[in-house]
């Protein structure tokens, strides 16, 4: 770790500081507005990293040492307590930056992901134990969601499949057009080839939702829809329930500031839409906060 980047997360230890959200690009802003909307006093750093997204089909490797200059940079802005609110980055480097990282950062900061809430949840959601899994390829690839479901709910029989275009038809706005229709329509289908049983799917992406006109169009009536956003919401609310000192490491005045690794006037454009509001976005580099 580069040592004036160490020096500089050090010296915000200890200090309270805003809840930081990072997501490859658009989608963690999903994660945001329900948590936003669970906890409306906290202030929030987001930040995408639009400049290297799409995450979903990059290497393990790359993913990781994206993540963790998103986790530094964050925690060198003062954020105590950062979720992963990106699919891709919590199965390919939350476990390592949790276990290996952290210790030499700070060991009393904390960072979380969205998947182990996620299967917490559709292990109580499900009626016949068949789940089915929308998301991107690497998140897929890492079995990240096989793993967590096998550990916590036993017995459930999971189907993944891979929809590497439906982030790229929210980006570039194209999810209620006629192209969006075919590619939900083919992945839907594809996913209950797999097993005709599903009862439960699992949107295992920040972006999907997005979809969900389309998705609740073409998919088999009666199937239960898991968007991850109220279940980190309510995550996050019983963690900081249960560490009442990272509780109190949160300052509490309303803010939110969004930052991007691209340009700012489209992140602010497009952010706007998973929003709701209006965007004032700023660009930034992960070097910035090196002296």
């Amino acid at each position: 770790m580069n040592a004036a980047r160490f020096n500089d997360i050090h010296a915000t230890v200890g200090h309270p500081g805003p809840i930081g959200v990072f997501d490859s690009g658009y989608g963690g802003l999903t994660i945001l507005k329900s948590i936003r909307r669970a906890l409306p006093d906290a202030d929030y750093i987001y930040l995408g990293d639009n400049a290297r997204a799409p995450y979903g089909t990059r290497s393990f490797d790359l993913v990781y040492n994206f993540t963790l200059e998103a986790v530094e940079y964050l925690f060198a802005r003062g954020c105590q307590l950062v979720i992963l609110a990106c699919n891709t980055a919590s199965a390919k480097a939350l476990r390592t930056i949790q276990q290996n990282d952290l210790a030499a950062l700070d060991p009393g900061r904390r960072v979380l992901g969205v998947i182990r809430p996620t299967a917490e949840q559709v292990g109580r959601i499900t009626r016949n134990g068949h789940i089915g899994l929308f998301g991107t390829p690497g998140t897929v690839a890492s079995q990240s969601y096989d793993l967590e479901l096998a550990k916590l709910h036993p017995g459930l029989k999971l189907h993944s499949h891979a929809c590497p275009m439906w982030v790229p038809l929210v980006e570039y706005k194209e999810s209620a057009g006629d192209g969006a229709d075919y590619f939900v329509r083919r992945d839907i289908e594809a996913l209950f080839a797999m097993d005709k049983n599903i009862d439960t799917v699992i949107l295992g992406c920040t972006h999907y939702p997005l979809l969900l006109p389309k998705i609740r169009l073409y998919m088999p009536e009666g199937i239960i829809i898991v968007s991850q956003g109220d279940i980190v919401a309510e995550s996050l609310i019983d963690y900081l329930h249960r560490h009442p000192e990272m509780d109190a490491r949160i300052t509490r005045k309303g803010s939110i500031e969004y930052l991007t690794t691209e340009d700012a006037a489209k992140f602010s454009d497009m952010a706007g839409v998973f929003m709701g509001e209006n965007v004032d976005a700023r660009r930034v580099n992960f070097k910035d906060y090196i002296k």
